[in-house]
């Protein structure tokens, strides 16, 4: 007796797929479901967004409360009879929210990508550079060196713990220009020179971020070996290669031809970037590092004007956006704090990412010559992690780099150190004389619209 759709030799033809039957859609219950879940995660986290802004902290740190209030930290401790009805363990249905999360990470790191400033950072040169390498350096070395002493802490596997040692480091490193911009709208000092430098240096620290991201995912998913490690960096100088050599002028002939048409270039930009990262992915390299190239090239291609996003800016900002922190939220077992051994670690991961990143950032800025507390203030702001950090926590999550304690951890440190940036932010500020420049800056900057918005930097 043959199969459908199966030709006598044992192997599907084109005639047999075109003859069988299509396949079904979404059965009515699951569908239900996955509504229910975007349509409640969306609702709490506007709500607990709005509800955060208002006490003058980050609306990421409501949106991942809507996740956690749903989630196993309490509504499925309360009632996990209705926790198990509307979000089942059924790998089919978590997919479903997955795929609309991870649509969500691409087009947001793609805008991230259009907003990069490469004028700024050429303008603020070597200050910016110095600041944002010791930025880098010192807390991705604590991030590494804290790794294995701490996954034997945590009692990951000895095969594990190398993986997740530069996993760390990638994780404490980096920044999270959203939030920074948001604090330094709020508190007026984009027309600083601190501020200026803050924004360089965190855009390089997002750039170095994603590049290391995709090689520490490539070697995960290939091994530990110095003939992987060969492959992922073969895979990234390839990927900058094209980028530079075809992505650039294709970016810019797909933008030249829809101009003139807000829809155009908002599907065009929107297309390019999750084909940008599909190739990425294809790589074995991280497909956030695809969507953020693209939308560099796309921010800096000379076509390209940033007003004809604004649509898609809302739709990521004030739609997709919160679905996907709320997810991210659902993954938070806060419960696993009450381990010792996990919140000790929770203590010293946060205590390390903190000092790391002040350390660096004031290394940096002292070997450019800055003052004492300008050099405080830049550390101040390129400690917050915010989206940033999230996003990465999410991938070594789906790595399986990190497990629901150690994914916790990440996520913690992030909205830490998002929260106590602008108080830190502010009080070494006051010590910070205005200069006659940025007091012109200013000037000329009340006579136009600032870039950015507060949806997008709100994050």
């Amino acid at each position: 007796m043959g199969i459908p759709g199966v030709g006598a030799g044992g192997t599907a033809t084109a005639g047999d797929v075109f003859a069988a039957a299509p396949v079904a859609p979404i059965a009515a219950h699951p569908l239900l479901v996955f509504l229910l879940q975007v349509g409640l995660l969306l609702l709490l986290a506007i709500l607990l967004g709005r509800v955060a802004i208002r006490c003058g902290l980050p609306a990421i740190v409501g949106e991942l409360g809507a996740g956690v209030l749903l989630g196993p930290s309490l509504f499925g401790w309360l009632a996990p009879g209705v926790t198990a009805w509307l979000l089942p363990a059924d790998p089919a249905q978590v997919h479903l929210l997955d795929a609309v999360g991870q649509l969500a990470v691409l087009l947001l790191v793609g805008l991230t990508g259009i907003e990069m400033d490469l004028r700024m950072i050429r303008r603020r040169g070597a200050t910016a550079l110095r600041v944002s390498l010791a930025g880098l350096l010192v807390p991705l070395a604590l991030g590494i060196g804290l790794g294995h002493p701490l996954a034997g802490m945590l009692g990951i596997g000895a095969s594990d713990r190398q993986m997740f040692a530069l996993f760390l480091g990638v994780a404490m490193c980096v920044s999270a220009i959203p939030v920074i911009a948001k604090t330094l709208m709020d508190m007026n000092l984009m027309h600083r020179d601190v501020g200026q430098l803050t924004l360089a240096a965190g855009m390089i620290d997002d750039t170095f971020g994603w590049l290391m991201l995709s090689v520490v995912s490539a070697m995960t998913v290939g091994g530990l070996s110095a003939g992987v490690f060969g492959h992922a960096i073969g895979s990234l100088l390839l990927v900058l290669v094209l980028a530079v050599l075809l992505g650039r002028p294709l970016v810019r002939r797909a933008l030249r031809l829809c101009k003139g048409s807000e829809e155009r270039t908002v599907s065009a930009a929107a297309a390019m970037i999750v084909l940008a990262a599909a190739g990425t992915q294809a790589l074995g390299l991280e497909a956030v590092f695809g969507a953020y190239l693209c939308g560099m090239l796309i921010g800096s291609s000379g076509e390209f004007d940033r007003s004809r996003t604004a649509s898609l800016r809302m739709v990521v900002l004030a739609v997709l956006a919160p679905v996907f922190f709320a997810t991210a939220g659902l993954r938070i077992d806060l419960r696993a704090l009450a381990e010792p051994a996990v919140l000790g670690a929770a203590l010293i991961v946060l205590a390390v990412a903190i000092v790391g990143k002040f350390v660096g950032a004031y290394i940096g800025a002292r070997l450019s010559r800055l003052s004492r507390w300008e050099a405080l203030a830049l550390g101040a702001g390129m400690n917050a992690r915010g989206v940033i950090e999230v996003i990465v926590a999410m991938v070594g999550l789906r790595l399986g780099i990190l497990d629901t304690r150690t994914y916790t951890i990440v996520v913690l440190v992030a909205v830490v150190t998002s929260v106590m940036a602008p108080p830190l932010l502010k009080t070494a500020m006051k010590r910070i004389d205005c200069t006659r420049e940025e007091e012109l800056r200013l000037t000329e900057w009340r006579g136009t619209p600032v870039r950015g918005s507060p949806e997008r930097a709100g994050r």
